[in-house]
């Protein structure tokens, strides 16, 4: 295994694993939280945290990538960075909190602009986090991060928990998300101390500015068709609907999401530093595939096998089931695999100096995605609007995985044969994991949805094992 081999190996094992952690943490406190909420107030803290989620990719107007990807940074432009920052934050904060009644007159929500006040205060958080974390990452520091990670998500998710459970609403999911800012700046100022000079020079800073608003344009789009779907679902639909929409999103795709985060944040890096290295690029790419698969299919196989127990177990407030998720998380969970296999797409261009290229991906992604979800809110019902929009999902993957392997072979000589060599173990593991619930299912216990989600845990716990067993005794070789 190459040194860039061995800096994603330690970016994958310190990330994956606090990503796992993160997620399990977050997942499980999301279900508490359920509990404690109606369905209407879950759809109406989805709808503002989608819009904020939107607005945050505003922050920093993309620098944090143009800092990772720039062979040298002074002092001064770091400086300047950070107040150019934390300044174009408020002034985004400040338009969030305009625009609030505007937004919510469109859905026609009494006192939902009110929630986004949480939202603006989170921006100059994350702003000011900006240049620690950009520096951990240039630096390769996954083991900070990754401790950011889990904590801020730790804190995020016991303060929204707390919330919850005292009567808190909507405002407990809404905070929750906004404190998660609070939360990763603390723990990025402690783990990279930044102390910003009172000096700002425009000029420093107009190269990771001009590489910064194209990283930024792909980033807006990223998370506007990460989210469209929640926005265009609660206008059709109303807040219950979107609710059980959540339900199967959140359980099937943001394990996805925070996986494509650990992809940029660890090969981003990497890939910056073998642009200019065809071979070694290609190999630090399909080894990146492989492990990315590793983490992702049987999670997303094992959640495929449990939607229909799992689902049936959760109540809201007033004791009504989210059975009616279990199909749209199967269609989503299947989209997510189909998903990660883009996601490489992202660091890659952002690393070779081609942000224009995301941009234009993302803006695709996002012109697919609504236009397919628009025809099935005009065409469906409620009931079947949530499942058609899930299809929509499905459908879109695998246009893009096609677009991805043209342009791989056609800008990196990098063939589709490369790629399904990295899926062989991936494959052959959720193989195994359906085969072993498959044969449990015949048990006569397993009418019971506890013993069959016990059943799948098992599982998948010791599908991970076998497939992390074999990547430590086969580690790939360098070419």
């Amino acid at each position: 295994m190459n040194n860039h081999q061995r800096h994603l190996a330690r970016g994958f094992n310190w990330l994956g694993s606090a990503t796992i952690l993160a997620k399990v943490i977050d997942f499980s406190t999301i279900l508490a939280v359920l509990l404690f909420l109606t369905k209407q107030q879950v759809g109406l803290a989805s709808l503002v945290v989608s819009f904020g989620m939107v607005i945050e990719a505003l922050d920093g107007f993309g620098t944090s990538d143009a800092l990772v990807q720039a062979p040298s940074v002074s002092r001064l432009q770091l400086d300047t960075l950070f107040w150019a920052v934390i300044g174009a934050a408020l002034l985004v904060a400040g338009a969030t909190l305009l625009a609030a009644p505007w937004i919510a007159a469109l859905y026609g929500v009494a006192g939902m602009s009110a929630y986004f006040l949480a939202i603006a205060i989170k921006q100059p958080l994350v702003g000011a986090a900006l240049i620690p974390l950009a520096n951990l990452n240039r630096n390769l520091q996954y083991e900070r991060i990754a401790v950011i990670n889990v904590c801020s998500t730790l804190a995020a998710a016991l303060t929204r928990l707390a919330l919850a459970a005292a009567g808190a609403g909507a405002w407990a999911i809404v905070v929750g998300y906004a404190a998660s800012g609070l939360y990763t700046l603390i723990g990025a100022f402690i783990a990279s101390p930044f102390l910003p000079g009172l000096r700002f020079r425009a000029k420093a800073i107009a190269p990771l500015v001009r590489f910064g608003l194209r990283s930024a344009t792909s980033n807006v789009f990223e998370q506007a068709f990460k989210n469209v779907d929640y926005l265009l679902i609660g206008w059709f639909y109303g807040a219950a609907p979107l609710a059980v929409y959540r339900v199967a999103f959140d359980i099937a795709m943001e394990p996805a999401m925070a996986i494509g985060t650990l992809v940029n944040r660890t090969a981003l890096p990497v890939f910056a530093k073998l642009a200019n290295l065809r071979d070694e690029l290609a190999q630090a790419l399909t080894w990146s595939l492989g492990r990315l698969s590793v983490l992702t299919f049987p999670l997303m196989v094992g959640l495929m096998l449990a939607a229909d127990p799992l689902t049936a177990l959760l109540h809201d407030e007033q004791g009504h089931s989210y059975a009616a998720a279990a199909l749209p998380l199967k269609l989503l969970a299947a989209a997510a695999m189909l998903r990660v296999t883009t996601q490489l797409l992202y660091p890659l261009m952002m690393g070779s100096g081609r942000p224009g290229n995301a941009a234009r991906l993302s803006a695709t992604t996002l012109v697919l995605l609504t236009a397919g979800i628009l025809i099935a809110g005009v065409s469906f019902p409620a009931q079947t609007g949530i499942i058609a929009m899930s299809v929509v999902w499905l459908a879109v993957y695998p246009l893009l995985l096609f677009w991805a392997l043209r342009y791989l072979w056609r800008n990196w000589h990098i063939g589709a044969a490369a790629f399904a060599r990295a899926l062989i173990m991936p494959g052959l593991g959720v193989g195994v994991l359906a085969m072993t619930v498959g044969i449990a299912r015949l048990t006569p216990f397993s009418g019971d949805p506890r013993v069959i989600l016990g059943t799948v845990i098992g599982a998948v716990a010791l599908t991970y094992g076998g497939l992390f067993l074999h990547a430590r005794r086969h580690p790939v070789q360098s070419a």
